[in-house]
């Protein structure tokens, strides 16, 4: 696990690239606190350089990156962990090749060196690595398959310039890139900005299952799948034998996921996917199993108690911090800066916590991220059904007339993020064309409601346009579109980016046994009614592992990581916002409308609630101010 960088151009001689790689990899020391390795070459009519920061988790003595073939004619730097690196070592080893270390990065560039490209197929991880091909004068920088591990990207100048953090690439520029309408629109809708847009103009996101392939001598860019897009076939099975693959494939992943030579624990919240993934590491290692849960002072917060439930039962070394308020505002800045473009998930101050005080005690937790959109355990996976309902029985008129009562009637003065809230965004996401399912994802400012804040030149109507060719959803109806939406857009722009920078923040390697390749691939064939049965979801995934706890835990209600931001932001955090509506600030800023902006804000001031939409204005005048002024 670390971080990379890397710099190709036409223009640098041998120290330029030597200073520039090193001060990319300077700026996420974080990641990779163990070693640091470089690679310089200066050819003809270029020079390459690439850069890594590594955190051993792997191989500890020989691991050092960048790694070379035999000849020399290969490079790598790798940022991740391969799960089934024994397997294709054996796989390459029985065919006759020899390796100079224990490590999976020599596994990668092994496989790159006899099968080519098609080779990344078969890496069961979470990866970003980038291979400099002396013999074909290319460079091949891949990401994996969920978009677990970073990768952003810029090819101007004559350079190409790639990173795991944002940081490391604009720091090599000569000056801040344009705002991007299409990733500032997206990040107003989402509150977050997936692949492959940016908050910056021409910088990108290298897609999850993708590689980018640089044909140095021809300066040009092309972006491969890794794998093939191939038509979702729902299959018939049991029930039961269902169940019994299900657990089977999920304690196979968590077992793949136990490789390391440090030691490993989990996040344990006591909600359905973490419990499960924490049981089935208690019952395939004979080590000691630690489990770390956050706990909060504010009692309708705290949910430690299942936690707890789950450790005593599974009998791991139970691991609780408790924190109050404070502790979480002390650490805003250092959080939400670290992004480096607008991001307004409040979930990640408490995950960065948990990796805090995690991090004094291992170096690796396993999570249970991604069992929602592997099993269908959103709540808004039952917007299909309500709106196909409510549609079929309740006019379009007379909807208009319940949108217009809602906003006079369902306000609450505090960030209440149950009841009226909830209702609220369930009537806001009714549609009668087919498009519920966008609106329900926009946790900043559904529908056309962004147009009456953004500037003219500022607003995109069709900001999920991209997606929905990408998906080849343009109105979805049924949980498996809904699934392959989360995939493509909230699980790699939101719930991955939210673990990896705050774990790594804290030099923690987080991973993630549902979000497995097989274990997606098989679920997808499952009937829609295994995984949302009426109002019962993740069905399946709890069916297959109920027998383990005691009756009735699975089926426990679970809230995620709340945070009351939209309170600090009528107190603590009031003086800050204030400024950030500023007349001369709004102006000069050329972004926002300031009459439509600041009657927003005041109203969540006195006492109509705006949390997300006022959060996410904050989140972003946060990062402009740090990168524009």
């Amino acid at each position: 696990m670390c971080g990379i960088n890397g710099i190709i151009s036409t223009s640098r001689n041998n120290d330029e690239l030597q200073s520039g790689i090193n001060a990319m990899n300077d700026l996420i020391v974080h990641r990779g606190p163990d070693d640091d390795g470089t690679f310089i070459e200066q050819q003809k009519n270029f020079g390459i350089a690439m850069g890594m920061r590594r955190l051993s988790i792997i191989d500890l003595n020989t691991g050092s990156q960048p790694i070379y073939s035999d000849d020399g004619q290969l490079v790598i730097v790798f940022n991740g962990e391969i799960y089934n690196y024994r397997e294709l070592r054996s796989f390459l080893e029985s065919d006759g090749v020899k390796f100079t270390t224990q490590s999976d990065t020599e596994v990668i560039l092994r496989m790159y060196e006899k099968e080519g490209t098609s080779s990344f197929k078969k890496l069961d991880g979470m990866f970003a690595f980038s291979i400099f091909d002396k013999r074909k004068n290319k460079v091949l920088i891949a990401r994996d398959f969920f978009g677990e591990k970073p990768l952003y990207y810029i090819h101007k100048n004559n350079e190409l310039l790639w990173c795991s953090e944002l940081k490391s690439l604009i720091n090599q520029l000569d000056k801040k890139p344009e705002i991007s309408t299409s990733g500032l629109n997206l990040f107003f809708r989402l509150t977050y900005i997936p692949a492959p847009f940016t908050i910056y103009e021409n910088v990108h996101k290298l897609e999850p299952d993708h590689y980018l392939s640089y044909s140095i001598e021809e300066q040009k860019i092309e972006i491969v799948p890794i794998e093939e897009t191939v038509p979702i076939i729902k299959k018939r099975i049991s029930k039961e034998d269902a169940k019994a693959n299900v657990k089977k494939l999920v304690t196979e992943s968590v077992i793949s996921r136990l490789v390391a030579d440090v030691p490993v624990g989990t996040f344990l919240s006591g909600g359905v996917d973490s419990s499960i993934v924490s049981l089935c590491v208690a019952q395939n290692t004979n080590k000691e199993v630690n489990t770390f849960s956050i706990g909060f002072t504010k009692k309708s917060y705290d949910e430690t108690d299942k936690a707890k439930e789950v450790a005593q039962l599974i009998g791991s070394t139970y691991n609780e911090f408790i924190i109050d308020e404070n502790n979480l505002r002390e650490h805003i800045d250092d959080i939400l800066l670290n992004f480096d473009e607008p991001f307004a998930d409040s979930s990640s101050i408490p995950t960065y916590m948990v990796s805090n005080k995690t991090s004094d005690f291992v170096k690796v937790a396993l999570t249970g991220d991604g069992g929602d959109e592997v099993f269908g355990g959103y709540n808004k996976y039952y917007m299909g059904k309500i709106n196909r309902r409510y549609t079929r029985f309740v006019p379009k008129f007379m909807h208009r007339v319940f949108l217009k009562i809602s906003d006079k009637l369902l306000k609450s003065k505090h960030d209440a993020r149950e009841g009226i809230f909830k209702i609220k965004r369930l009537l806001t996401a009714i549609d009668y064309s087919g498009n519920h399912y966008w609106d329900i994802i926009s946790l900043g400012f559904a529908g056309n409601s962004l147009s009456k804040y953004l500037l003219p030149d500022k607003y995109d109507s069709t900001p999920f346009q991209y997606y929905q060719k990408k998906t080849g959803i343009e109105k979805p109806t049924s949980l498996t579109d809904y699934r392959i939406i989360d995939k493509h857009m909230s699980l790699e722009g939101d719930m991955l980016v939210k673990v990896d920078r705050t774990s790594m923040l804290n030099s923690l390697e987080c991973r993630a046994p549902f979000l497995n390749k097989k274990l997606w691939n098989y679920v997808n064939t499952l009937p829609e009614e295994y995984l949302l049965n009426g109002w019962d979801k993740k069905h399946i995934l709890k069916e297959a592992f109920k027998d383990e706890f005691s009756p009735g835990f699975l089926d426990k209600s679970k809230e995620g990581f709340a945070v009351p931001v939209g309170d600090w932001l009528r107190s603590t955090l009031k003086e800050e916002l204030m400024h950030f509506v500023n007349d001369d600030f709004l102006t000069k800023q050329g972004v926002f409308d300031p009459e439509q902006i600041q009657k927003l804000v005041n109203d969540h001031l006195t006492g109509n609630d705006q949390t997300f939409k006022v959060w996410s204005f904050f989140c972003f005048q946060k990062w402009y101010s740090k990168n524009y002024l």
